[in-house]
C-alpha cells in the first residue's frame, strides 16, 4: 500500500507559526503531549499546528503561548497574510 505525501501547510503563515511553536517546544524539552496537556488541547491538534495544517483561534494561540512562556506576539510577529 503506497504511503501518501504529507499534507502541506495551509499557508506560509501557518507553516511558519508551526515552526516557531515546534522550535520553542524543543527548546523547553517538551513533548507534544506535554504541550497539549498544559493547553488543554489534544496532542494531535498540536501536531497539526506544528505542521501548519490548521488555522488557530486567538484563544488557542494564547493558550500555547502561555505554556511556551512567550508573549503571543513572538509567535505571530512578521507573519504575512497570503
Amino acid at each position: 500500500m503506497p504511503t501518501s505525501a504529507p499534507k502541506p501547510p495551509l499557508s506560509e503563515a501557518t507553516g511558519e507559526f508551526g515552526n516557531r511553536v515546534r522550535e520553542r517546544r524543543h527548546h523547553l524539552g517538551l513533548s507534544q503531549e506535554a504541550l497539549a496537556e498544559g493547553t488543554a488541547l489534544h496532542w494531535s491538534y498540536i501536531g497539526q499546528v506544528e505542521r501548519g495544517q490548521t488555522n488557530l483561534t486567538l484563544h488557542n494561540i494564547l493558550k500555547i503561548a502561555v505554556v511556551l512562556g512567550v508573549d503571543p506576539g513572538e509567535l505571530v510577529t512578521g507573519l504575512k497574510y497570503p
